[in-house]
């Protein structure tokens, strides 16, 4: 009998043969497609702003600068470990990554405001932070072009089936590839934020 994780699984792989090299032109990061993966109760919340609403100016380039609090609820029985990406599907050459976090343990029903910009992350159990598109590690928060109109921001919480073997510091591309292989279910949260 094939059990739910394989079914998933196969899913995923099935839509990803459908949608593999739509990036833009290249000069943003892979898109993280969505293929059927919620799960009843497994939720990422904040009390910083309402999901669909207005990200603080705090979490953002015109503010602090630092990542907003987080809660988590619901993780998956079968889940081993937790990622997270931040990334704003509005920018100009495609998908920005602002924030990667992965190997975060299953039993975190937080993730605290203001993450330090550190490969590891004692605090969360040792969990791995990559590479933002802005070259930096950790987060960074939203900084769309002043002239253009409120982008989105997509903050994306996967439940994996395993820990990713991946290095700190890996870039999206490499992040992304390894949670589509261990993704079991995907809480989402969105916001947005105008500079203009």
């Amino acid at each position: 009998m094939v059990g739910r994780r394989e079914v998933l699984r196969a899913v995923t792989v099935a839509g990803l043969a459908g949608v593999a090299g739509c990036n833009g032109d290249g000069s943003g990061s892979a898109t993280t497609t969505t293929i059927g993966d919620t799960m009843p109760g497994f939720e990422l919340t904040t009390s910083a702003f309402d999901d669909g609403g207005t990200v603080p100016t705090k979490y953002t380039c015109s503010g602090a600068d630092v990542s907003p609090p987080l809660s988590i609820e619901g993780v998956p029985d079968e889940a081993a470990a937790l990622a997270l990406v931040v990334d704003d599907p509005d920018a100009p050459g495609g998908v920005f990554t602002h924030w990667l976090l992965w190997n975060v343990p299953t039993d975190a029903t937080s993730i605290p405001e203001g993450v330090p910009a550190t490969e590891t992350v004692d605090d969360l159990g040792g969990a791995k932070q990559g590479t933002n598109d802005f070259g930096g590690i950790g987060y960074r928060g939203p900084c769309p072009p002043e002239s253009h109109d409120a982008h989105t921001y997509r903050f994306k919480l996967f439940a994996l089936d395993a820990e990713l073997d991946v290095e700190p510091g890996a870039e999206a591309g490499a992040v992304n590839d390894a949670i589509e292989t261990r993704r079991i279910a995907t809480a989402r949260l969105t916001a947005e934020f105008d500079r203009s």
